[in-house]
């Protein structure tokens, strides 16, 4: 298979299903955006993020254009009537709002501005909303009409760099002066072998949301850090707050989208992607059979979770914002949901995920990268790169925070970029929870391998234990291997092979 360069029909249906395997996820309707738009990680909120800019590097790009006017005007003196300055850079970049995108006004009037201060750089604006981008963005690419700046989501960086798709931007990354600007971490997920290939461009982790208050009425002081602890807790703060249970675990249709955390605690994956590029299951791992066991314990043995454990995420989340739960699992985004849904904010609290067997907790980050196209000129490269770091600026984040709260719109409490102050735009937030979001943060990974072609043969076996107490979880997970290596993946690593 092709490392650089275009890529064939075959490869690109193949590489198509990989990035519909590795759709992010988030909470509530934020893992439904997310899925629909792979631009956008949060409706209008992210849309703005994505493509909105600010006239605050105005100062600074009318500089570097003075400097660079000074140095082709000694070129000139010398003779070359062609200078760099006098020359349009046409680039075409897809990031147009949806028509009905509440940011639009906002996000026009940014293009705008970049525009008044870039007059050399001429920028095609192409949509990028419709649920199936992905799929127009790799039948343009195949066909060599790839865009020369373009927004994908983390899971996909995965499939763009080993197939040559993004550009290797490591030189223009390491000499910005902006470099320093982003959050320990956030390029991570856009590197491969030492080398950049993205701009962070926004980011939400996931966590354990608790309730403060009914932990304060247990007399637990703060929020667990190991398996053993969290089912104790939940068994506490259950028996000392009448009417409410520990915690609301995930058993709908999505039950695999939370599961995979606790397998990632117990040290394994779901899935893996071989060297090249093929899929192994790992439904009956040591790991994933722990991670099951300990959601039929948490049902069964410890008596902690609500009563209808296959019950809509929704329902989850009501349980949690009306004082019902005392634990949910969700995202740093969680805190702008739960209170605007009546929740009082000293009561929102967010912390890592318990640490299971493997001593660590890893979590689910998800969010978006600035890609460029590795076919586009020099030139192209150079204009796409000051582009997206245009609409990073901090005054456009200011601006863009002060739009949301002016209209009512959510601002994420987690963000890329250091110098931007989310207590200014996110009312109330506490510290802890700012505090715990970073920390959770920084032991980041992606939902497995092939996810949505695979979702549906886990979460079998995680509701049979759920609802079945004398089901066994090894014996579930392998008859659910089973059914999914032969109508999933022998199909997957077959078609795999015949494209190369």
């Amino acid at each position: 298979m092709k490392k650089h360069g275009g890529i064939n029909k075959p490869a690109a249906v193949l590489v198509a299903a990989a990035l519909a395997a590795g759709l992010l996820s988030a909470c509530g309707s934020d893992k439904e955006e997310n899925a629909a738009n792979g631009a956008s990680a949060n409706g209008a909120n992210a849309s703005a993020n994505a493509n909105a800019g600010t006239n605050a590097n105005a100062s600074t790009d009318a500089n570097a254009a003075n400097t660079d006017n000074a140095g082709n005007a000694s070129t000139n003196a010398a003779g070359n009537a062609d200078a760099a300055s006098d020359q349009v850079v046409e680039i075409t970049v897809w990031d147009q709002p949806s028509p009905d995108d509440p940011g639009k006004s906002f996000i026009e009037d940014q293009f705008a501005k970049f525009d008044a201060a870039h007059p050399n750089v001429k920028v095609k604006h192409v949509e990028a909303w419709q649920p199936d981008v992905r799929e127009k963005f790799l039948t343009a690419v195949a066909g060599g009409e790839g865009p020369d700046l373009s927004l994908a989501a983390f899971p996909d960086m995965q499939v763009y760099v080993p197939k040559g798709i993004a550009a290797d931007i490591t030189d223009m990354v390491n000499n910005s002066p902006d470099k320093d600007r982003f959050v320990d971490g956030a390029f991570n997920l856009a590197t491969k072998d030492a080398k950049i290939y993205g701009i962070p461009n926004d980011m939400y982790t996931s966590g354990l949301i608790y309730n403060k208050k009914l932990f304060a009425n247990a007399g637990i002081a703060a929020p667990p850090k190991t398996w053993d602890e969290f089912a104790a807790d939940a068994k506490l703060v259950q028996e000392k707050n009448a009417g409410i249970v520990g915690f609301d675990i995930l058993g709908m249709d999505w039950a695999d989208w939370h599961f995979e955390y606790y397998v990632w605690q117990a040290g394994g994956d779901l899935t893996a992607q071989e060297a090249d590029g093929s899929a192994t299951l790992q439904f009956t791992s040591d790991a994933a059979v722990k991670a099951l066991q300990y959601y039929k314990d948490l049902k069964w043995k410890y008596n902690v979770t609500q009563k209808n454990v296959v019950q809509d995420i929704g329902e989850n989340e009501k349980d949690f914002y009306s004082g019902r739960s005392a634990m949910i699992i969700g995202t740093s985004d969680s805190f702008t949901n739960f209170v605007g849904r009546g929740m009082n904010p000293a009561d929102i609290g967010f912390a890592p995920f318990p640490a299971g067997p493997s001593g660590k907790a890893p979590a689910q980050v998800g969010g978006s990268f600035w890609m460029l196209n590795p076919k586009s000129t020099p030139e192209q490269q150079k204009a796409a790169f000051d582009y997206a770091m245009y609409f990073m600026s901090k005054d456009y984040n200011d601006a863009l925070g002060q739009f949301k709260v002016d209209n009512g719109l959510g601002v994420r409490p987690f963000s890329v970029l250091k110098d931007f102050d989310v207590t200014k735009y996110v009312k109330d937030v506490p510290q802890d929870y700012l505090d715990a979001v970073n920390e959770s943060a920084k032991d980041q990974h992606l939902e497995y391998f092939l996810k949505s072609s695979l979702s549906s043969y886990l979460v079998k076996p995680i509701q049979k234990v759920l609802l079945d107490k004398n089901a066994d979880p090894a014996t579930e997970l392998k008859k659910a291997q089973e059914l999914a290596q032969k109508e999933v993946i022998d199909k997957y690593n077959s078609d795999l092979k015949a494209a190369k």
